[in-house]
């Protein structure tokens, strides 16, 4: 299949890219940035942009869309509108231009709220944030761009937080605090976390490109969650630390603390790693059930423990 990866120098495209090539694709990315490794196949290039896109995606057979705007500090806000949302209209009408009938996108289980029970793919979303609200409509881009034509095949995944070896998120952020001896649990750590160990990820987003038909919306995650309390515990194992030594704040002294480092930020003028949402997000439950994605058979490769692992390995060695 002729694939072309809309996004496919970041984090996830990246190795969704090795996978697809491994399995025998014809890859090209579409991307504003041009890795080293991927320079021969890579057209640089704003999905935003529907000239220079359509040209990109000419002769290809499926999109799979990963560009997004998604740090929760992003200035200004009406970024995550101009590059999720319209970045998504964009995408539909450059697949109806070219006849691309097959699109995959990677979506957000953030769409469903914070604080919520496991939420299934039928329940009520309740976007908190511009990044949530901007997923939620570019979903929405991609229905309605389904809907316009018989035979056309829409595969959304709404993936929980994604980890892994070369991520400076969520998960890099808490090893370095650890290792560092500075880290704080906010809250009682008993919030569970649903997670998702991108080499997981991309078998999936590989899996639905392959053998998707028609519409599906699957949530992504891998199981079981885990407490806050149980990845702190297993991080500080895979860095030789003692998982007993814990310090728990409490969650208001937690969110003053973020609310200052916002307040410090602004009169810094640049991005700091403690703020108010990201200790909101920390302290919050954001379990998703994934009975539908277990009715698809998909075998994950690795086990959660293990993603964590080999990520710590690669970070800050073994």
């Amino acid at each position: 299949m002729k694939v072309l990866v809309a996004g496919g120098s970041g984090f996830v495209g990246s190795r969704l890219v090795e996978l697809l090539i491994a399995r025998g694709h014809e890859v090209r990315i579409y991307d504003l940035v041009v890795k080293a490794q991927f320079a021969d196949i890579t057209v640089r290039g704003d999905v935003r942009e529907l000239e220079p896109y359509a040209a990109a995606a000419a002769g290809y057979d499926a999109i799979i869309n990963l560009a997004a705007v998604h740090r929760d500090d992003v200035q200004p806000v009406e970024l995550y509108h101009t590059t999720n949302v319209d970045g998504a209209r964009v995408t539909a009408e450059v697949a109806a231009l070219d006849d691309i009938r097959r699109i995959v996108f990677t979506s957000s289980v953030a769409v469903y709220g914070l604080d919520k029970p496991p939420s299934r793919e039928t329940d009520p979303t309740d976007p908190f944030n511009p990044y949530s609200v901007s997923k939620l409509a570019a979903e929405q881009a991609y229905r309605a761009w389904y809907d316009g034509a018989p035979g056309r095949v829409l595969q959304i995944v709404r993936p929980s937080v994604i980890f892994g070896e070369n991520n400076r998120g969520n998960v890099y952020t808490l090893a370095r605090q650890i290792r560092s001896g500075r880290f704080l649990t906010v809250g009682n750590g008993r919030n569970r976390k649903s997670m998702a160990y991108v080499g997981n990820v991309v078998e999936f987003l590989a899996e639905m490109l392959e053998n998707g038909q028609g519409y599906r919306l699957l949530n992504y995650a891998d199981k079981p969650d885990m407490s806050t309390n149980e990845l702190v515990n297993t991080v500080k194992k895979a860095l030789g630390r003692n998982p007993k030594l814990s310090i728990h704040l409490p969650l208001w002294l937690g969110m003053l603390g973020g609310h200052c480092f916002d307040l410090l930020a602004k009169l810094l003028r640049r991005e700091l790693p403690i703020s108010a949402i990201r200790v909101k997000k920390f302290a919050a439950e954001t379990v998703v059930d994934t009975t539908a994605l277990e009715a698809t058979g998909f075998i994950r490769p690795f086990t959660i423990a293990e993603g964590l692992r080999r990520t710590i390995a690669a970070e800050f060695g073994s």
